[in-house]
């Protein structure tokens, strides 16, 4: 049974940084694509940035591009999503996703599975 499980969500400044962290677990593919997605209050879930286990390439969002770098440890099994310099509107749940399939996509509608969400909260 597939298994994400985000954390490293937390309270930070403006400017600031945090480093996200997803444990994946309990599937074995040959391919795959682990993405990091949010979601504000009111808003629609959003891709951010992604990462294919075939050739380690990433896709990041206009929004996040230049701040947020993206990473696979392949020992742990895990993605992790480093933020820095952090804006109030970086507020939101973020979610780590898996799509089975080697073909980067920030569509949330192409992954198939979920974890549950770690809440990032950017205000002074």
């Amino acid at each position: 049974q597939v298994q994400l499980v985000e954390s490293g969500g937390g309270l930070v400044q403006p400017g600031g940084s945090l480093r996200l962290s997803c444990a994946a677990s309990g599937f074995t593919l040959d391919y795959y694509v682990i993405g990091w997605f949010r979601q504000a209050p009111g808003k629609e879930r959003e891709g951010v940035s992604c990462i294919s286990s075939s050739d380690d390439r990433t896709s990041e969002s206009d929004s996040v591009k230049g701040r947020f770098t993206i990473s696979r440890d392949t020992a742990k099994n895990t993605v992790s999503l480093q933020m820095n310099s952090l804006k109030p509107e970086d507020t939101a749940v973020y979610y780590c996703a898996l799509r089975r399939s080697p073909w980067r996509t920030l569509r949330a509608n192409a992954y198939d599975y979920w974890g549950q969400g770690t809440q990032v909260t950017i205000s002074s």
